[in-house]
This record gives structure tokens, sequence and C-alpha cells, in this order.
């Protein structure tokens, strides 16, 4: 396993972007690159940083505030009453957690909610609220492996399906233009 993975693997994997970087990935491979510091990440806290700090030898700081505070493990639930099923929540999840379609109200599966806060920015009417499920507990103390590796495995499995799904789509493009092409010579033949 090279440093990148192994960094990778002690992140919480919430996909929550505070980091500045568009995934837990892209953050490991960047502070494996020496492009980012190992205390950018709020839902890791100070237990997320220590672990980061053994990986790489880079010593332990505190967590760099401009990226967010050490906070408790929250989840995101919907105000039924106010969803107005604008769909704008759901590809922003990364773990699919929001299930619901055009006009009609969502719902958010808990049990595989990270509490990423992605989905509160783009909800017109702020009906995504976030809930504390940890009490006073934060970080890595609020967080497990298991939780890690799930969010994880749902956050590949959606980029899987939407890299096939354009594939996909490309590749029905490219059969509509050679048809369009082999009708264009077919007239101009015909002609």
């Amino acid at each position: 396993m090279n440093l990148s993975q192994r960094i990778l693997e002690a992140l919480p994997q919430t996909q929550c972007t505070r980091c500045g970087y568009p995934d837990c990935s892209a953050y490991a491979n960047a502070i494996a690159c020496s492009q980012a510091d190992i205390n950018q990440c709020p839902p890791g806290g100070q237990e997320g940083i220590r672990r980061l700090s053994h990986i790489t030898g880079l010593p332990e700081t505190p967590l760099n505030i401009a990226f967010g505070i050490e906070g408790p493990r929250s989840i995101a639930w919907i105000d039924e009453q106010w969803c107005i099923g604008c769909t704008l929540c759901i590809p922003e999840c990364p773990t699919d957690a929001i299930i619901g379609c055009n006009k009609q109200m969502h719902t958010i599966i808990e049990e595989v909610c990270t509490g990423c806060e992605r989905c509160l920015a783009v909800c017109p009417v702020d009906c995504i609220h976030l809930e504390n499920i940890s009490d006073q507990a934060t970080g890595w103390e609020a967080w497990s492996e298991e939780l890690a590796m799930n969010a994880r495995q749902r956050y590949e499995q959606k980029n899987l399906r939407h890299t096939h799904i354009a594939n996909n789509a490309s590749a029905q493009e490219k059969k509509s233009s050679l048809k369009q092409s082999a009708v264009q010579t077919a007239l101009e033949r015909a002609k």
C-alpha cells in the first residue's frame, strides 16, 4: 500500500470537501505529495491529525480552523413539510443517502448519511437540518472504521455508476453520430 492509500485509510471518508479538496482521496493525494497539511479534516479531528502524523512522520499540529472545527457526528434530516422535491440535494450527496424524485418529498437514509453537510448549501428552501447523534463525542471518537469503510464503498460505487452512465451516453452519442454520417453519405450519393 503506497503512502497516499495509507493516508486515505486514515481519513473518516465523509467526503465533506471541508479540507478544500473534492473528496478524501484527493486530500490524501495532496498530503502524500506535500501539497496539503495534515490538519485540514474537521470530521477526523485531532485524533485524525494524530493518525496522519503517525503515517506521514509530520508533526502533529492543531486542527486548522480555517477548514472548520471538530464537532459531534451529525446526520441530516429533511423537514417533509418544506421539501419541494427539487432534487438538488440528491446528486450532491456523496453516499446516495438521499432518496426522492422530482416534485416529491425526499428522505435521508440515516444509516448511510455521513453528515457531510453538502446537501445543506444546495437546498433552496432550507428544509435540510443536522442532528447531533454522538452527544459529546467528536472526530474519530464519534466515528468508526466500519462507518468510514461503508461510506467510502458507497462513494466509490456512486462514482463508478456515474462513470458508467457517462460512458454509455458517450457511446450512444458516437453511435448516433455514425448513423447520421452514414445517412448523410447515402443522401449525398443519391443526389
